[in-house]
């Protein structure tokens, strides 16, 4: 994780006070800031290090598949089932389980999983035996919980037994030059997977990284170098190579609209994506950078 910015040093900071405790994290911040990396860092300086690190993605996982990825199936439970399979949550024996994008959870997995974590055993789907599990829980999400819990979309409790600790990772554009330092490391990394021979990053495309505003954050960033490395035919980073122009207008027009209603930015952006994918929810659901099982969720609200 590279940064020297203050707000990166408290991220930094909380961490090495993790290392030592037990308690649950709940790591909040935009998506592409790097909250996996997070969790990994957690598990890394922890007491359970060496011990298995397991993680599930919840907001592409279906609902009628959510039992059997986190508790696991015994053989013939459903159709299908030709062997038993231990769940995540058996795979992180002893170790830390990272559930990502915990806030896509619907009503019903909500209440599966608290009680898992509340009795801290499971069931296998076509078990009748329980399996206590231990494990160190991280959750992440990029969306309001406090927000979700006042408008009844997210249970209180829930809530409670996931956050003991809030870790919060700031945007890109909010961490000054960590945006150079980034830039920098992965120009390295590209340059020599690509083979180029290149010396670093022109005064004038360093002045367009830091004025940009980063909707994407670091993994923005780092396809925005990937791409740079890969076109330029110079030994030097230029600001055309960049190609940011039309994404910072774009980005700019975005910003003047937030004096809208959220929901109705969020109702238009989805009509407009699912016009352009021409009614394909796969397709509209890589336009606005979601899970189709999100956009579902979306659209059925």
């Amino acid at each position: 994780i590279i940064g020297q910015s203050p707000a990166m040093q408290e991220v930094f900071r909380k961490i090495q006070k993790l290392a030592e405790a037990e308690a649950n994290v709940l790591i909040l911040g935009e998506n592409g800031t790097g909250k996996d990396l997070v969790a990994h860092a957690i598990h890394h300086f922890s007491p359970r290090q060496g011990k298995p690190f397991a993680s599930i993605d919840m907001g592409s996982i279906p609902e009628t598949i959510f039992e059997s990825e986190l508790f696991g199936y015994e053989k013939g439970a459903f159709t299908g089932a030709k062997d038993s399979k231990a769940g995540r949550m058996e795979i992180a024996k002893e170790g830390t389980l990272f559930l990502d994008e915990i806030g896509n959870l619907s009503a019903a997995m909500q209440s599966k999983l608290l009680s898992a974590l509340e009795r801290r055993e499971i069931t296998r789907l076509g078990d009748t035996k329980t399996k206590k599990i231990d494990v160190r829980l991280i959750c992440a999400t990029n969306a309001d919980l406090m927000q979700m819990v006042a408008d009844g979309t997210f249970r209180q409790d829930l809530l409670y037994r996931i956050n003991t600790i809030e870790i919060h990772i700031p945007p890109i554009r909010e961490r000054g030059d960590d945006i150079l330092l980034l830039a920098d490391h992965f120009l390295a990394v590209y340059a020599q997977k690509y083979n180029k021979h290149i010396k670093g990053i022109s005064i004038d495309a360093k002045s367009m990284l830091l004025k940009y505003q980063w909707p994407g954050n670091v993994r923005e960033l780092q396809h925005t170098l990937e791409r740079a490395v890969i076109m330029t035919d110079s030994s030097i980073i230029k600001s055309h190579n960049l190609m940011l122009q039309s994404n910072s207008s774009a980005y700019n027009r975005n910003r003047e609209l937030q004096t809208m209603n959220l929901e109705e930015l969020e109702r238009d952006a989805i009509e407009r994506a699912m016009q352009k994918a021409e009614g394909n929810i796969s397709k509209a659901a890589e336009l606005l950078g979601i899970t189709r099982y999100t956009l579902y969720r979306k659209l059925n609200k």
